[in-house]
């Protein structure tokens, strides 16, 4: 067969449907629910790359960041809102708040309010207590500030080492306004962002925001 009878021929077939071709992963027609995806510790030197990711894949996020980055890295701080994500606060150094006195509570906590305000975040309406760990004096400051507390119901145990592989897994678990715990650092988890992407869609869910209301996901307003 001469070269211009297969050219011929394989456009014959693309024009008849039958020969597949590569297209793009396709995102959800629709949106029958919406997920939480969130991230916490930053930001840091790897928030760019997690940004690039969730961009390029079309997802938000909720970031929960620690104040003392906050005020470390501005830029990023920015950054993440300028791609379309929400910042929100995880506390000042990251302790076990439960083992603090209400007012270093309410330092951790202030502080934080302030660091991500003044890089340019807004003032956050989330919170994420370190470890998940929480108790009535916690909740107390937290109400003080005007914040909801957010834990999560998947972690993807990507502070833990977890693959990619075991990251993609574990949101393919979520359902209709649940959350997932990942972190802005591992390397594995940005490289999980196409995967969860396609998984999603495959399943007509959707990226949204957490509402301060109820703590659960729903559609970006």
């Amino acid at each position: 067969m001469s070269l211009t009878t297969r050219l011929g021929a394989a456009v014959a077939l693309v024009a008849a449907g039958t020969l597949t071709l590569h297209a793009a992963p396709a995102q959800a027609a629709t949106c029958t629910g919406y997920v939480g995806l969130t991230f916490d510790d930053g930001p840091s030197g790897n928030t760019a790359n997690l940004l690039n990711a969730l961009r390029q894949n079309g997802l938000r996020a909720t970031m929960f960041n620690e104040g003392q980055y906050a005020a470390a890295y501005p830029a990023q701080v920015r950054a993440q809102v300028a791609a379309g994500m929400w910042v929100s606060n995880h506390s000042y150094t990251h302790p076990h708040l439960t083992q603090l006195a209400q007012a270093q509570i309410d330092s951790e906590i202030s502080r934080t309010q302030q660091a991500v305000a003044s890089a340019g975040g807004g003032t956050p309406r989330l919170f994420r207590p370190p470890y998940g760990e929480t108790n009535a004096t916690v909740k107390s400051v937290e109400s003080k500030y005007g914040l909801r507390e957010i834990i999560w119901d998947v972690d993807s145990q990507d502070w833990n080492g977890a693959s990619t592989d075991a990251i993609v897994a574990a949101a393919g678990r979520l359902t209709n306004g649940q959350i997932i715990l990942m972190h802005d650092w591992p390397a594995n988890t940005v490289a999980a962002i196409p995967r969860i992407a396609q998984g999603l869609a495959a399943r007509n869910l959707c990226a949204g925001m957490i509402s301060p209301q109820t703590g659960r996901a729903v559609a970006p307003s």
